[in-house]
């Protein structure tokens, strides 16, 4: 019989620092009808919704204990959120190290729109991208 040495211990992935996107943090549409739209969605396809959407959870490959979330959310059509874009859609996407990310993209010359604000739950930004949609980016906390 072969001599078994035990498996080693996995290796800790170490922290990535870089300023980057991570994520798709959440996908926000209009509707002329953001209720309906919400209830549709519940009845039919099994959403678990409340008045701002549905939120979608799911785990990192690297890290299983870190748990991520999407939230789709409707909008009414027309609102101003998605501002100066004429597109019917905005995705926000997850970051690391906003404030870094925002310095690196305003010296690339990107149209940043807005100052980076806090919440209870994360930080965010609002850009432009090349085609003028705006994109919603938020570092979680």
């Amino acid at each position: 019989m072969e001599d078994q040495q035990p498996n080693p211990a996995p290796t800790p992935v170490a922290a990535d620092s870089t300023p980057k996107v991570t994520g798709i943090g959440g996908i926000f549409f209009f509707s002329d009808n953001p209720q309906q739209t919400r209830d549709w969605y519940a009845r039919n396809l099994g959403l678990d919704v409340n008045e701002w959407g549905s939120t979608f959870e799911s785990r990192s490959v690297e890290r299983p204990d870190e748990v991520h979330s999407l939230q789709w959310s409707p909008f009414q059509t027309g609102s101003d959120y998605f501002a100066p874009s004429r597109k019917e859609f905005m995705i926000n996407y997850r970051v690391q190290h906003i404030e870094a990310l925002v310095d690196q993209l305003q010296a690339s010359g990107v149209t940043i729109l807005d100052d980076i604000v806090s919440y209870d739950y994360g930080k965010f930004v609002h850009i432009l991208d090349a085609d003028g949609n705006k994109l919603e980016l938020w570092e979680p906390r």
